[in-house]
């Protein structure tokens, strides 16, 4: 197990290298974001073809995380086409001054780099796994991922029809998922990943890979997803009115007001 593992690193070192190079080339860190998902897909590939022979559960898995990467990767790519660097990286930009090439090599790329491996994980030991034939955990986890995927891809796709209207500058989307929690996008990515944790579980030690949904929860509750972009909007009434009656990111009904 520990031989494809360290290939397994040693490959998300050197794609994140590469992307850090396009970053520096490009002036415009953003390019993490995108790369973010097809960082999955080298992982998901590389443990899929490491074992010989066909295992139905090999398919799936690496199957689910190819949907969920390609879907992510052209999202944020037409999300951010001709915008240029988001705020975050250009924040930080500023502030790093010339310690900036070496702080965005470290704390963005090579950081997002050791989240990717921990939270793909799950894939790797059902990947590396010999057990054949499917389980209900198996059929468990391929329907917590669908729920996650309507939510991530409904979501983002109700923003971005939001957003491209000209009476939504400057407003808040309160409707469809929206409606039921401010961040429908990341539960519905959280989700996912519980749903290829549940898979895991199929195969001898797959428990192991709890750490994955716990990371990318964590991540985006508190890191880089519902805390980081609420911070955009402290002092907006529409925003503070919408929090009052919404929950932060499991869905659930408005609260009356």
């Amino acid at each position: 197990m520990m031989q494809p593992i360290l290939v397994i690193a040693l490959a998300v070192f050197f794609y994140m290298t590469a992307v850090f190079l396009i970053a520096l080339v490009k002036k415009d860190n953003s390019v993490v974001d995108i790369a973010w998902g097809p960082g999955f897909v080298v992982v998901a590939l590389l443990s899929y073809f490491w074992w010989p022979g066909f295992e139905t559960r090999h398919v799936l898995i690496t199957a689910l995380v190819l949907v969920w990467a390609a879907r992510l990767a052209l999202h944020i790519y037409l999300r951010n086409k001709g915008r240029g660097e988001d705020y975050r990286y250009a924040q930080w930009r500023r502030t790093w001054g010339r310690w900036f090439v070496l702080r965005s090599f470290f704390q963005i790329f090579m950081l997002q780099g050791s989240f990717l491996i921990l939270i793909s994980y799950p894939v790797v030991l059902a990947n590396l796994s010999a057990t054949k034939g499917l389980s209900w955990l198996d059929m468990l986890g391929t329907l917590v991922w669908l729920a996650g995927f309507f939510f991530e891809a409904i979501g983002d796709y109700q923003l971005r029809e939001f957003k491209q209207k000209a009476e939504s500058r400057g407003r808040i989307m309160i409707t469809g998922l929206w409606k039921y929690t401010r961040h429908p996008n990341y539960f519905g990515e959280a989700t996912q990943w519980w749903g290829i944790f549940l898979i895991a579980l199929s195969v001898p030690g797959g428990w192991v890979g709890l750490v994955s949904p716990i990371t990318i929860t964590f991540l985006l509750l508190r890191v880089s997803g519902v805390a980081m972009l609420e911070k955009k909007y402290a002092g907006n009434e529409e925003f503070a009115e919408y929090a009052h009656r919404t929950n932060a990111f499991f869905p659930w009904f408005p609260k009356k007001t």
